[in-house]
């Protein structure tokens, strides 16, 4: 069995939601979590911070650097990673995580909100992932993970929101173009998606509040990471992995335990 112990995890967006408790799942690990995100400080509204994720890893026993980060900054990522080569010698993993959402239809699509959704989904991702490339293939077991959907171009999943799937999108093709270039180097580059809304603040902030009552914790998606990351670079790649399936491979058959309410119907994510 493969562990992320000592294995050096640089995660964007992770000051709270799904890229936190990645982040603390993998610490269990004994990992070094490098915890990336715009969030420095407090949020009116929002909860944690960089530094706040952080004291959590430490608190559970592992090693972590927080760093602010604009993704969208390609200077700023250069400067991160120099700073984690500095601190921990190279990087291991690269979890894409961070994301924006504004889910409305074109006409009603400020372009600055545009702009922001292709910033940080697609620019984000691919820029992060040039610059820990030529680390990835000095690591004996690498992986890049993206949160991003299967792709499917059922017109389901664009006429209400065409920017931000054309910007999801833009990361699961990510995924499908880059396993294929890194293949040979040993990389492996996969995606993962939930089956089920996750309780997050995205899902707070424009969803009903019957749907995040029948959303999954964010563990589910964490505990799918885990497996995903554990695995052979060499032998798991270009997979749009979901959380459900990944964990009924590794032999869970609850649940519940990862419902907000377990004795309601988890409600389905997008793009499924």
């Amino acid at each position: 069995m493969r562990t992320l112990k000592d294995k050096v995890i640089f995660i964007s967006g992770a000051s709270r939601g799904i890229g936190r408790e990645i982040a603390l799942r993998c610490a269990q690990d004994g990992a070094i979590l490098v915890i990336t995100g715009k969030t420095s400080k407090p949020h009116p509204k929002l909860s944690g911070t960089i530094h706040s994720v952080v004291d959590e890893i430490e608190q559970a026993g592992a090693n972590a650097l927080a760093l602010q980060l604009d993704v969208r900054d390609e200077h700023a990522i250069a400067a991160a990673v120099g700073k984690v080569v500095k601190a921990f010698g190279g990087i291991d993993v690269l979890i894409n995580n961070a994301s924006a959402i504004q889910m409305t239809h074109t006409v009603d699509t400020a372009m600055r909100r545009f702009d922001l959704m292709f910033g940080v989904n697609v620019r984000g991702t691919f820029a992060c992932s040039q610059a820990c490339i030529p680390l990835l293939a000095k690591a004996k077991n690498p992986h890049i993970l993206n949160l991003a959907p299967p792709l499917n171009m059922d017109p389901t999943w664009f006429k209400d929101h065409v920017a931000y799937t054309m910007s999801k999108y833009g990361m699961s093709m990510c995924t499908l173009g880059m396993a294929a270039e890194l293949k040979e180097q040993g990389i492996a580059v996969n995606s993962l998606w939930p089956r089920t809304t996750i309780a997050t603040a995205a899902i707070e902030a424009h969803f009903p509040d019957e749907i995040m009552q029948r959303s999954r914790k964010p563990a589910i998606m964490a505990d799918a990471a885990y497996a995903i990351l554990t695995q052979d670079s060499r032998q798991a790649t270009g997979n749009f992995y979901l959380d459900e399936e990944v964990l009924k491979a590794q032999g869970v058959t609850d649940f519940d335990q990862y419902a907000l309410d377990p004795s309601v119907e988890p409600y389905p994510d997008l793009f499924l």
